[in-house]
């Protein structure tokens, strides 16, 4: 067959004339063969078409022929253009001014100019594509123009620049011999080959040298004006404790001419020059300062003292630098000591004159203790003095029968009482300031409930705030607080009565607001407002805001009373007023268990039982406030027994056989005898027997007392409503 006559790899030309001896073959034997059957013309068919076949087919190589010729021309070109391309980037790298290497991915030489290398004659002839990375950097630790870092060898500086080989960037100095230094710059390509730039620096580190150089004398220039224009004496030692600088003041410090002072000489014998005349403070000696020097305790600063002869003193600071040296400061402080020894002087003359003058003022401040426990018990006497007939002259008010009574006169009875109510308010608000104000004040703090406190408060107040035209609104509140009751109800009073004096229209809103652990009650009014420059001023005595209120609406002590009684209790209070809308005074009260007391039932008011035929036995000293309580009673139907002392009363009772329904007994009877010792007398001989005493008296001390002895106190002046309220409570008499 042709595919195996004709051999594929022969040139087109032999690949033609093989073809032409097969045709001329077969046709020979196409006319040698004679065949009846026609044989011979299917064999010149076949031939005929092997011919065209043979054609086709060197027509099909000649068009391959001519398609490698013209790749092989192309490639040509294109080798030409390679060449000329690295001949041109050989071209281009050679002219830059650094040394410049490529290293492929397998960290083989690519390529590499003449500059590479530079400083290192005995590396260039190795320098050729095909050198391996490692080799290079072995070749450059053996030259002989490398300069080794001190204490550094060959092995040690080839392992650590491999170990910078593994940086994506390095920049880094090699310093060659004869003081020249060569910047290598060594980055990463996209395609992990590596890149090595080398630039010759050596002039610019030597002129970063020069700069430096100049600095550092600049600076030292600067530090050698410095330590010579301190008025210390300053001297540095190197780390073997040799003299490296000193300055003029130390020189005159130590009385030593500076041409003695030379650089290098030891710290010993500058020490060896000064012994016999240098004497050491307390906390330091010679062999402790010399282990200091010698590095033998540790370089932590010193302080210590140093004398020179008699009269010089200074204070010499050592610390230690950080190159092993110490420097040292020697401070003239002669006249700062002698200073502080007049000053000790001084402070003992000074407190011999404190202690005397302490002695005075104590002497005084007792003076003004007495004083002031004189005003306090004039003001309690005063008081108690005046209680005595505005109680008799309330309780004569109330006996009047209102039976019978004109307009005019029930009018001018009932300013009357409310005449006394103010000159009642006055006297109770003057002793809680007196006791306030001496300590006395004695607070029983427990759980308060402002459920019924504020119901009280709506009870007593809204009558008073309507007859000014002002809706007074008391929002309930079930909460429980911790507080002394009396003294809670008290700021309330004074707050809501403050609040309703100095209003003209609106309302009055008291409220509660819970605020965590705490509780804060509001008074707000919509008054005219307090200006930020009176607010401290409010909570003075006798200090009335533009003088509104008259002077039987107060004295100006409510708010006082407020602030002291808050003080004493520790319920902060807060104040927050706008000029025209109103004011909020704030008490805050902590929770006492923090739970709401939920709304009961509350009982029905069972019938105020009839005081007919009831007995009371007044013992009352004062005959015209015991008249006007047996006038009172006695309108009430009461069967009234009266005597002025206890003796008396005593007697009486002996003398009728009989024991009353209850004793109203005042407590200062005179004659050695009290009320409380009174009653204890009656009840030793006839049993117990239901009674109150009476006073004006508000010290807690009585109180407890009274307590101690089972006896309830009604406090002067008396309150007609509790007096009816206690003897109508007492149990029918069987």
């Amino acid at each position: 067959m042709i595919e195996t006559l004709i051999n594929p790899a022969d040139p087109p030309e032999r690949q033609t004339e093989k073809l032409l001896a097969i045709a001329q073959v077969l046709m020979r034997r196409v006319e040698q063969i004679t065949d009846d059957s026609g044989a011979a013309y299917a064999q010149f068919q076949r031939a005929a078409m092997l011919e065209d076949q043979v054609r086709e087919r060197t027509r099909d190589l000649e068009r391959a022929l001519d398609l490698l010729n013209d790749s092989n021309a192309r490639l040509a070109e294109a080798n030409r253009a390679t060449e000329a391309a690295r001949q041109n980037l050989a071209n281009a790298i050679e002219t830059i001014q650094e040394g410049f290497a490529l290293f492929d991915a397998q960290d083989v030489l690519v390529m590499c100019n003449s500059r590479f290398g530079m400083h290192m004659l005995d590396l260039r002839e190795h320098l050729k594509p095909g050198l391996r990375f490692g080799d290079y950097i072995e070749r450059v630790s053996q030259s002989r123009f490398l300069e080794l870092p001190p204490g550094e060898s060959a092995e040690d500086w080839a392992v650590a620049r491999r170990r910078r080989h593994q940086d994506r960037h390095v920049i880094f100095n090699v310093r060659m011999v004869w003081d020249r230094w060569v910047q290598v710059s060594e980055h990463r390509t996209a395609d992990g080959g590596t890149v090595i730039l080398q630039t010759d620096v050596t002039e610019i580190i030597r002129l970063e040298r020069s700069e430096r150089g100049k600095m550092l004398d600049d600076q030292a220039r600067v530090i050698r004006a410095t330590l010579d224009h301190i008025s210390q004496g300053v001297c540095i030692f190197d780390a073997e404790a040799r003299l490296v600088g000193w300055n003029q003041r130390l020189g005159q410090l130590l009385t030593v001419p500076m041409a003695r002072f030379r650089m290098g000489v030891s710290f010993d014998a500058i020490l060896d020059r000064f012994r016999t005349d240098l004497t050491f403070g307390e906390g330091i000696t010679e062999a402790r300062l010399g282990d200091w020097v010698a590095g033998r305790e540790g370089r932590g600063a010193i302080r210590f003292e140093l004398r020179r002869g008699p009269d010089m003193i200074m204070d010499v600071f050592a610390q230690g630098m950080p190159n092993g040296g110490f420097v040292m400061s020697f401070t003239d402080v002669t006249a700062e000591r002698a200073a502080i020894e007049a000053l000790s002087r001084a402070n003992e003359t000074l407190e011999a004159r404190v202690m005397e003058r302490t002695l005075e003022l104590e002497d005084a401040l007792a003076h003004a203790e007495r004083a002031n426990a004189s005003r306090s018990r004039f003001v309690a006497a005063a008081s108690h003095d005046l209680l005595q007939p505005l109680s008799a002259a309330k309780l004569f008010i109330s006996s009047v029968p209102e039976e019978g009574l004109g307009a005019e006169t029930r009018a001018a009875l009932d300013k009357a009482q409310n005449a006394l109510l103010s000159v009642e308010g006055i006297l109770g608000a003057l002793l809680d300031i007196s006791k306030l104000e001496s300590g006395r004040a004695a607070v029983s703090v427990g759980p308060v409930r402002l459920e019924r406190l504020l119901e009280q408060f709506h009870d007593e107040f809204g009558a008073i705030a309507a007859a000014k035209g002002l809706r007074l609104s008391v929002v309930p509140s079930r909460v429980t607080v911790t507080s002394d009751a009396a003294y809670l109800r008290r700021i309330l009073q004074n707050l809501i009565g403050n609040a309703i004096r100095y209003t003209d229209r609106g309302r009055i809103l008291v409220g509660v607001r819970r605020r965590g652990g705490m509780v804060r009650i509001e008074v707000r009014d919509t008054g005219p407002g307090i200006p930020e420059t009176e607010q401290d001023n409010i909570f003075k005595e006798f200090h009335r805001l533009n003088a509104r209120a008259s002077a039987s609406e107060g004295m100006g002590l409510g708010l006082a009373i407020v602030e002291r009684a808050c003080a004493l209790l520790g319920h902060p209070l807060g104040l927050s007023s706008e000029i025209g809308r109103g004011t909020c005074f704030m008490v805050q009260v902590p929770l006492a268990d923090g739970v709401a007391h939920p709304e009961g039932p509350r009982p029905a008011p069972s019938p105020r039982p009839s005081m007919q035929n009831r007995i009371v036995f007044l013992v009352e000293n004062d005959g015209d406030l015991r008249r006007a309580m047996a006038l009172l009673l006695e309108k009430w139907g009461v069967s009234v027994l009266d005597a002025a002392s206890g003796e008396e009363a005593l007697e009486l009772i002996e003398e009728l056989g009989i024991l009353p329904d209850c004793f109203i007994v005042d407590f200062n009877l005179g004659a050695g005898m009290d009320g409380v010792k009174f009653l204890s007398m009656v009840q030793a001989r006839h049993g117990a027997v239901p009674a109150r005493i009476v006073t004006a008296d508000h010290r807690p001390e009585l109180r407890a007392h009274c307590a101690a002895a089972g006896v309830g106190l009604m406090m002067k002046p008396l309150d007609a409503r509790a007096l009816e309220s206690f003897i109508a409570g007492l149990p029918q008499a069987g």
